[in-house]
């Protein structure tokens, strides 16, 4: 595929000029916001985490320590759901969903991607892909929860849960809208095309 990925072009229409200027000219978008994980990363792991932020490691509280310091995966554990057969409709049941981030693993034509989806304070259910609109050729623009926002593993960006599939064009999650997905009263369905269409944004997806 030539230029972006369709999805990127997609999310990026909505109002992101200056994520598609930053793109072009090939700069680190966002660098500026890794200063502002580190100086406030810890207050949130605190919170979030308790003693067992402190047990992973010494600096283990700032933004780009914390997703690392134990090893874990983007959602690993009781936050991480099961793996969808690759090629099939990816389906999140609702009930499953509440204000800490669950991650929806699936593959496309051998290529690993995943998907996230969160209760809003609002009490509304957001989903993105899980990988970065301006970090995702990285590799490591993933997002992990850090206590109450997502952070953005190549970048330290942090990100408002409420914030998931409304706002576009910088490092945010790359958000699939309603659109895009089959909403019923107790399931989410993103359909395989879909995912098929993302699978270019997790060409060097690592984790």
């Amino acid at each position: 595929m030539n230029g972006k990925p369709t999805v990127w072009h997609r999310a990026a229409a909505l109002g992101c000029a200056t994520l598609l200027l930053v793109a072009l000219a090939g700069l680190p978008a966002c660098s500026g916001s890794a200063a502002d994980a580190g100086a406030d990363g810890g207050a949130a792991d605190a919170g979030a985490d308790g003693g067992a932020g402190a047990g992973a490691a010494g600096g283990a509280d700032s933004g780009s320590d914390a997703g690392g310091a134990a090893g874990a995966a983007p959602g690993e554990g009781a936050n991480r759901a099961p793996a969808t057969a690759e090629g099939s409709d990816l389906v999140i049941p609702i009930a499953d969903i509440s204000e800490q981030a669950r991650f929806y693993p699936t593959t496309v034509d051998g290529t690993a991607l995943e998907v996230l989806a969160i209760r809003a304070p609002d009490g509304s259910i957001r989903t993105a892909f899980n990988t970065c609109q301006v970090c995702y050729d990285s590799g490591r623009g993933y997002y992990e929860q850090e206590g109450s926002v997502l952070v953005c593993q190549n970048c330290g960006n942090r990100f408002a849960p409420g914030d998931v599939e409304i706002q576009t064009g910088g490092c945010n999650p790359v958000p699939i809208f309603e659109t895009d997905k089959l909403i019923t009263d107790d399931t989410i369905t993103i359909p395989a095309s879909y995912l098929k269409e993302a699978s270019d944004i997790f060409a060097n997806w690592k984790r």
